[in-house]
């Protein structure tokens, strides 16, 4: 049996197929580029998603000379939080509001003067009200476009959107729902006092299914779109953060697991809501069942390194700056500075700061180059910051009681032998690296498998599926001067911070 992992990122589209041994038999991806008209603002047509998905899908399958009928099942995944509004049709209304997308901080002011946070936390699992949430969102559309928000059939998610793209079902699930401030995660149901606030009713939001459940076969339409068979069957994998933690095997508790994709997202999995006291690490819903996971977020990961690659350069004359190869030269150009980068300090909140800061007014910035920085030490630079950013909620976390002993790199950024050893001897952890990075795309395909009896639990299939490749120890060399430049960047977030939250 076959199966198949869509994973729907904030920069990207990417789609894998895996056997029973979780061996991919070949993986496609495609770059969007999302369309920001302010620097609060951050759009994308939907119909973007859904062609990249026809279009990375149809790559596997040709790289992979698979027959339709061969795909037993496929599981669809996706970032959080970005609103897509449609018809009845499920044509879109709009562009999406990207989940990243700032807009609604007013709207979120709103909110936190109506909710207390306490509750919200309690009930949702969210830390702060900022303009990150899906109830942000809508209620900005509300306000702004009041039209729009009435003729609205359905407010859908991404992974939503392309499962009804997929089935012709308005679905959705508990693991993706969970960081919209509209799910109740404690009694897994919509959470009635916001969206009696919003003035929605539950008939306008998709049917929330459990995480792996089973959403429906492939309409004739879609199959013959991607080049499927109408027998493929379709199962929800929800929030990518979790299906990234499962084929990260990060399913049970002690595990940490860290993400560099479009964001930066840590992973820890818990079987109680009730690990954080101090409301500071937000709370998701786990695919398994009964248990959960909390998940620190940085806006902007990788983003930051795509973002410079695309607006300075690779490096190399007349190269395009497209594409993995334009992240190698950067790798190769960063190695050659030394750790701290001669005093040059990035903060690569480009879309504002979540955890831990949780400060939407947040920019990007770089302090302390002199006539002697070159490219190179600003590529290495923002190599660096999103390792400090790792470094400052796994403190976070060990404070809580949630401590990290080695932790289990997935996403693009593992693709980088150089950024991984910066992550070793930053944290002083040992980093362990896995067979398949893209963790999410084959999380999906575990998810799917478990889904339709390929596995009973997921722990077989983990064990089946999931395969380490290898471990990068921190040099203790490094130490002192990683420790300098980690108290550097803290400094100078910490001195700017209410600059930013001035939004001058």
């Amino acid at each position: 049996m076959l199966f198949l992992g869509i994973d729907a990122g904030t920069t990207a589209l990417k789609a894998g197929l895996f056997d029973e041994q979780g061996r991919a038999l070949a993986i496609a991806g495609e770059e969007y580029q999302l369309i920001t008209p302010t620097t609060a603002r951050a759009e994308l047509d939907p119909e973007t998603y859904w062609q990249a998905c026809i279009n990375t899908v149809r790559r596997v399958l040709a790289a992979s000379q698979t027959p339709p009928e061969a795909v037993v099942a496929l599981g669809v995944s996706s970032q959080g939080e970005t609103l897509i509004a449609v018809d009845r049709r499920g044509h879109a209304l709009r562009r999406a509001i990207v989940w990243l997308d700032n807009r609604a901080s007013t709207e979120a002011e709103r909110l936190a003067a109506q909710f207390d946070p306490a509750a919200v936390y309690e009930t949702t699992g969210v830390p702060e009200i900022i303009a990150t949430w899906t109830a942000c969102k809508l209620l900005w559309l509300e306000q702004h476009e009041p039209a729009l928000y009435q003729a609205a059939h359905k407010f859908l998610l991404v992974q939503d959107y392309l499962l009804y793209r997929l089935t012709g079902r308005f679905a959705t699930d508990e693991s993706l729902v969970c960081t919209t401030m509209l799910w109740n995660l404690r009694q897994r149901g919509w959470w009635d006092e916001m969206l009696a606030f919003l003035k929605l009713s539950e008939s306008r939001l998709p049917e929330p299914l459990a995480p792996g459940a089973q959403v429906g076969t492939l309409t004739l339409q879609a199959a013959e779109s991607l080049g499927l068979s109408t027998t493929t069957r379709v199962v929800a994998c929800g929030m990518d953060q979790a299906s990234g933690a499962v084929g990260a095997g990060n399913i049970h508790p002690g595990m940490i697991s860290e993400s560099t994709g479009g964001a930066l997202a840590i992973q820890a999995t818990v079987t109680s809501p009730d690990v954080d006291p101090s409301r500071r690490l937000p709370l998701y819903v786990h695919t398994l069942a009964e248990h959960f996971l909390v998940v620190p977020v940085c806006p902007t990961g990788g983003m930051a390194l795509k973002w410079f690659r695309d607006t300075f350069g690779s490096g190399q004359t007349g190269a395009p700056n497209e594409g993995d190869a334009g992240y190698e030269r950067l790798a190769r150009d960063a190695a050659q500075i030394p750790p701290g980068c001669e005093g040059l300090t990035m903060l690569p909140h480009l879309m504002g700061a979540y955890s831990p800061e949780y400060n939407a007014q947040a920019r990007g910035v770089f302090y302390g180059f002199t006539l002697r920085h070159s490219r190179a030490h600003f590529a290495r630079a923002v190599f660096e910051a999103v390792a400090f950013m790792l470094k400052r909620n796994l403190d976070e976390m060990a404070a809580l009681g949630i401590p990290a002993h080695s932790i289990r790199s997935m996403g693009g950024g593992a693709k980088s032998r150089m950024w991984l050893q910066i992550k070793a001897d930053v944290t002083n952890l040992v980093i362990e690296t896995l067979e398949q990075q893209e963790t999410a795309i084959l999380g999906n395909a575990i998810i799917a498998a478990v889904a339709v009896g390929a596995y009973q639990t997921f722990d077989q299939a983990c064990a089946a599926m999931v395969r380490m490749s290898g471990q990068i120890e921190p040099q203790p060399a490094l130490h002192d001067a990683y420790a300098e430049a980690y108290v550097r960047y803290c400094a100078v977030y910490d001195a700017l911070d209410g600059l930013f939250r001035r939004d001058l």
